[in-house]
């Protein structure tokens, strides 16, 4: 459950990352080693570079300095999500549908430990593939990750 800055993160990020091209993928605000660190990550077709973290991290940190809610000191993190990242959240994978993920199993399903496929649902918690003609439900708490596919 995301704590209220992070709530705050996305109602100010999502609309500054629209304008921006950019999908606010996730936001996390905890403390590490004494200090509180507010972490965005924002992802494009194409995927984001150094400048896009930039533009956006300027007009993140802008508009939350303008309206100063967050009463300690924190510092400010803007990167991409990563090509190894883990679908996590409803809000991911919605946000993903339509694209080549791959997904490694606890235990096998249809034979197979690994799938992959295009990503066409997400609904209670269970992932839809697309996967060699079938559709395949795979239960996120049933998977050591579901992720994008990228192919080099």
């Amino acid at each position: 459950m995301a704590n209220k800055t992070e709530e705050l993160a996305f109602k100010i990020g999502d609309e500054l990352a629209r304008k921006q091209g950019v999908f606010l993928v996730h936001a996390e605000y905890k403390k590490e080693d004494g200090d509180y660190y507010l972490r965005l990550y924002i992802d494009k077709e194409g995927g984001v570079g150094i400048d896009d973290c930039e533009v956006f991290s300027r007009a993140f940190s802008d508009k939350m300095d303008e309206i100063d809610p967050i009463k300690e000191a924190y510092i400010l993190e803007v990167s991409s999500p990563g090509a190894d990242r883990k679908l996590t959240t409803e809000r991911e994978f919605k946000h993903y549908i339509g694209r080549e993920v791959e997904a490694k199993l606890y235990a096998a399903k249809n034979g197979k430990k690994e799938i992959s496929g295009i990503l066409s649902g997400f609904e209670n918690g269970v992932a839809v593939l697309d996967a060699d003609g079938e559709s395949v439900g795979i239960p996120k708490k049933d998977a050591v990750y579901i992720r994008l596919s990228f192919k080099f």
